[in-house]
């Protein structure tokens, strides 16, 4: 049995399904069960507890053999340092007093010896409080996590993206040893297998040695964006909260707290973990071109739907983000089956045209055309069937599974990637269609590009799906036949990656 703390967080999240699928009885303890009930296998067992109050803790441990311990409170608002200590007290002696045998537990790099921030001091200060009430403590010490969502790597994303001139404190010079994501996760499984002995610790990381100003220019290349870095001599931690929380996803409590923390090097001192683990970590180069696919494949992977209430009026999100991608999604509800509902979008483009203001279509394939783009020229190999690698006007047929999705990439000249997907729900009464507009910009153009058109988008998406249900309701008055079998394939990932965009 495998208790798991810290299920809803970015690595507790990730390392859930590996847990699962490797065939581990998992049990997750958190404070909101109703938040993580259905993420979770149907073998694993989510119970109610909270660190803080080790009443709540006791049958939560009972039977477990391992237990992943990752708690902390960088984002309360109270003195963190005396939370983080207390709830590593309860947790380690109840742990010790349900004979539990390891506890596993991720902290920060940092040399002790060294005046550490607040943050990194009570990271390693909760590893210390654990040994001191647990016979075996596993405490994997990482600097920088490269992956799509992690804290670290989604402000460098942040800061990448949207300027194209950057002011860098000193602590964009400190050096750092960052790991992969999965290769943080490869050490967390082994820890399990570990054999009963001592407690310890593991400095992990990859084999570079970098600044965050290195990692920036190396996310900026493999994004194909040319940024400038200006040094400056002071900017203090609480100016640089700020100005993170401006241009970044963090907001100034944990920007500020973070910040604190750049000024220390993390670097590992020791090879114990590389001569205990069969583990070579990635490159900061690899990580980062792993990071981008795998949010490639994750997205490829995502349904939007799921993502979204079904309602019967006309609904539209402009301000959801899917990593780096921009998001407009909206739904309508019409009388008809999916077969007849998707009919008229199987029929989309080409001489049948895009249902609304099909001079705003020609006139963007025309200004692509005048940039050396394929324009809308292409048209669509027949009139009523789609395959996926079809060529449609300037979009490109990804995905094609009838009667229930198509996924269109587009191929005219942007700063950015571009997607276009209809899904249709439902049963022989009613169905709903969604329509999706996704964008992934590059760089600061491609935010203004999207926000400039956002109000255009607003009109043609909005009347483009009216008339598509209009269609569909029509069609539902007579027999549809039969769409062709179903048809997926995605693009090869060398020619979806971000690095390969221009």
């Amino acid at each position: 049995m495998i208790l798991l703390t810290g299920a809803t967080g970015y690595v507790g999240g990730r390392l859930l399904p590996l847990l699962e699928t490797r065939g581990y009885r998992v049990r997750c303890l958190t404070r909101r069960p109703e938040a993580l009930r259905e993420r979770v296998g149907r073998m694993t067992e989510v119970v109610a507890g909270d660190v803080l109050d080790r009443g709540s803790l006791t049958t939560a441990l009972q039977g477990v053999d391992t237990a992943f311990y990752f708690v902390h409170s960088m984002g309360a608002d109270r003195d963190f340092e005396d939370e983080d200590r207390i709830a590593a007290e309860n947790f380690a002696q109840v742990a010790a007093d349900a004979g539990v045998r390891r506890i596993i537990y991720l902290g920060g790099l940092g040399n002790p010896d060294h005046k550490l921030s607040k943050h990194l001091r009570s990271r390693q200060e909760t590893g210390d409080v654990l040994r001191a009430n647990h016979p075996q403590v596993v405490e994997f010490r990482a600097s920088i996590v490269i992956g799509s969502g992690s804290l670290s790597f989604e402000m460098i994303r942040a800061l990448v993206e949207r300027l194209p001139v950057m002011i860098c404190p000193r602590w964009v010079q400190v050096k750092a040893q960052p790991i992969g994501v999965e290769d943080l996760l490869r050490y967390l499984l082994a820890g399990i297998d570990l054999p009963p002995g001592p407690s310890q610790i593991y400095e992990i990381g990859g084999p570079d040695q970098v600044s965050y100003g290195q990692i920036m220019h190396e996310y900026a290349l493999q994004r194909g964006l040319r940024r400038w870095m200006i040094p400056v001599p002071l900017l203090t931690p609480y100016l640089s909260s700020l100005w993170l929380g401006l241009v970044t996803p963090l907001y100034a409590r944990v920007g500020r707290k973070l910040v604190e923390s750049l000024r220390n090097p993390t670097l590992i001192s020791n090879n114990l973990a590389e001569t205990t683990f069969a583990i070579q970590p990635r490159s900061v180069r690899e990580a980062i071109a792993r990071a981008l696919v795998n949010e490639d494949r994750e997205f490829a992977e995502t349904r939007w739907s799921d993502a979204y209430s079904s309602a019967g009026m006309l609904q539209s999100w402009g301000g959801t983000r899917f990593g780096s991608r921009l998001v407009d999604s909206r739904s309508v509800e019409v009388t008809a089956t999916p077969e007849q509902a998707f009919a008229p979008i199987r029929r989309i483009g080409g001489a049948t045209g895009w249902y609304f203001a099909d001079w705003l279509w020609s006139l963007r394939g025309f200004l692509d055309l005048l940039v050396g783009g394929v324009g809308v020229r292409r048209g669509r190999r027949d009139a009523d069937n789609l395959r996926a690698g079809d060529a449609l006007d300037f979009w490109r047929v990804e995905i094609y599974e009838p009667p229930r999705r198509l996924r269109l990439q587009a191929e005219m000249k942007l700063p950015g990637r571009a997607w276009l997907e209809f899904e249709v729900t439902g049963d022989q009464q009613r169905s709903t269609i969604r329509q999706t507009a996704i964008f992934d910009p590059v760089g600061l153009w491609g935010l203004v590009y999207w926000y400039g058109i956002y109000p255009l988008h607003q009109m043609v998406f909005a009347g483009m799906l009216r008339k598509l249900a209009r269609a569909a309701a029509k069609d539902g008055t007579k027999p549809v036949a039969p769409a062709p079998t179903k048809v997926s394939a995605e693009p090869e990932q060398s020619k979806n990656s971000p690095a390969r965009q221009t």
